[in-house]
């Protein structure tokens, strides 16, 4: 659940959909230790005021927070911030969080001022890369090169393993609470008494576990592509399910005189490609929610396939699943592994399970789900796809350590485009109903990231942030 882009492959420069996370709630105890407070340190400063590159009316300047709160590693890690706008701006400060686990923030600024120049001429806009991303990405070659900053690819496992190793004992220093722990710090260093948060896909997850923890902290939030705050929805079967109105939909406004999903599901299951099939509709319904673009013509090429041609569906699934040129720096998949695999709800449990029996209890899982969830896929593509196939063999590490709350009380603007196949629209409406506050905007038409690639949702985003 990337926020905003991806390096193109061989087919097609696309945006990327990167990947659902969560905390698992109630997690039983384990020997690693939790992330603690850090209302009594020292006060954080930021240092090394610049202007930013491209933009001297943007300060960039570096924040350093602890490694390991808990002390038992030494070290700190330099994050890079960007601030622009007044300290006394009208409406205060919003920070912005960007998307994957893996991407950084400072450059989306110019983006973002694009987007929503209404608002930050009432708000003082602050981003920040995130620990592990930007230029202290953590850097996995051999992960980077086979998956990029996609969900949905399926890494070897060597080179997760390998991705772990390099990390070692440091892997378990890139949760999501560390990540809470280090925008706690940045309020705190920027002196402001509470901030208003805008978070795009797996910034979601961050914004809205942010809020959990330090709610009189927060006075508005805006959930734009929503990963499930409870860390649900790794197996992706409601985005597998979804496809099938997506397509259907996409036949509809391009009169295509056939069923695409029926089509889709043909194809699967006499080709046993549905990961590859899969990652090409979440990527594509990103570059073009309607997935009538020209140049792919993805419609046709499941008709033609599921009637015998399987060339053009063959040669798109290889080109969106191409190995990946993208620096760890605009996206780390190292970061991407560590983080999803801590925050997420396995079904062997959390991070601290022994990888013997996680293979087991992921089958099992996948036999439970109902084949018409699933539908036009086939079940077993939720156990292949790359969210799953990352967080197999990742070593037994930390788990995210849940947030004190379960619900947000502030509050929350949901945006959901109702053709985004990275975060389904399903999530949206889960989070929608159970948090009080809660106001949800459907965009027809859109997909993932609608503040940055649908007018209406940059429009809705702005005349919340402005009430």
């Amino acid at each position: 659940m990337t926020f905003l882009t991806r390096a193109g492959t061989t087919m097609a420069a696309a945006l990327t959909a990167v990947a659902c996370a969560g905390s698992a709630p109630g997690a039983a105890s384990t020997p690693y230790p939790s992330v603690p407070s850090t209302a009594s340190a020292a006060a954080p400063r930021l240092t090394d005021p610049r202007p930013c590159p491209g933009q001297t009316d943007v300060t960039c300047a570096d924040l350093t927070v602890p490694l390991d709160r808990a002390g038992a590693v030494p070290g700190t890690v330099q994050l890079r911030t960007a601030v622009f706008g007044a300290a006394d701006a009208p409406k205060g400060t919003l920070l912005f969080l960007t998307g994957g686990p893996g991407q950084p923030g400072v450059p989306f600024v110019r983006r973002i001022r694009e987007r929503l120049p209404e608002v930050l001429a009432q708000y003082r806009l602050v981003m920040i890369d995130q620990r592990g991303t930007g230029d202290a990405a953590i850097d996995c070659p051999d992960l980077q090169r086979e998956v990029g900053s996609s969900d949905t690819v399926a890494p070897t496992p060597g080179a997760v393993t390998a991705c772990a190793a390099t990390l070692g004992v440091k892997r378990n220093l890139y949760t999501t609470a560390d990540t809470v722990a280090d925008l706690e710090d940045l309020r705190r260093a920027l002196g402001v008494a509470s901030w208003t948060l805008d978070g795009v896909s797996y910034g979601t997850f961050t914004a809205g576990q942010y809020a959990l923890t330090h709610p009189h902290r927060v006075r508005k939030l805006v959930l734009d592509s929503v990963v499930p705050l409870d860390g649900a929805g790794v197996l992706y079967e409601d985005s597998l399910g979804h496809s099938a109105q997506v397509l259907r939909t996409a036949c509809r406004e391009q009169t295509c005189g056939f069923d695409p999903a029926r089509d889709l599901a043909t194809v699967v299951r006499r080709d046993g490609n549905g990961v590859g099939v899969f990652n090409l509709l979440v990527i594509a319904s990103i570059i073009d929610p309607k997935l009538d673009n020209p140049h792919f013509r993805i419609l046709e090429a499941i008709h033609a396939s599921a009637s015998g041609d399987r060339s053009r569906l063959d040669g798109l699934v290889a080109g969106f699943s191409a190995p990946s040129d993208e620096p760890p720096s605009e996206f780390s998949s190292g970061l991407h592994a560590a983080t999803l695999c801590a925050d997420s709800r396995w079904p062997w449990g959390d991070a601290s399970a022994p990888t013997e029996g996680r293979d087991r209890a992921l089958k099992r899982a996948v036999r439970q789900i109902n084949p018409a969830t699933a539908w036009p896929f086939e079940r077993e593509t939720a156990g292949a796809q790359g969210i799953a196939q990352t967080c197999l063999p990742w070593p037994t590490s930390r788990p995210n350590q849940p947030a004190p709350r379960r619900t947000l009380t502030m509050p929350v603007l949901i945006l959901a485009g109702d053709r985004d196949l990275s975060t389904p629209l399903q999530w949206a409406r889960d989070l929608a109903a159970v948090t009080p506050r809660a106001e949800l905007v459907v965009l027809p038409g859109a997909g993932h990231s609608t503040q940055s690639r649908s007018d209406g949702g940059s429009r809705a985003a702005q005349e919340y942030l402005l009430r």
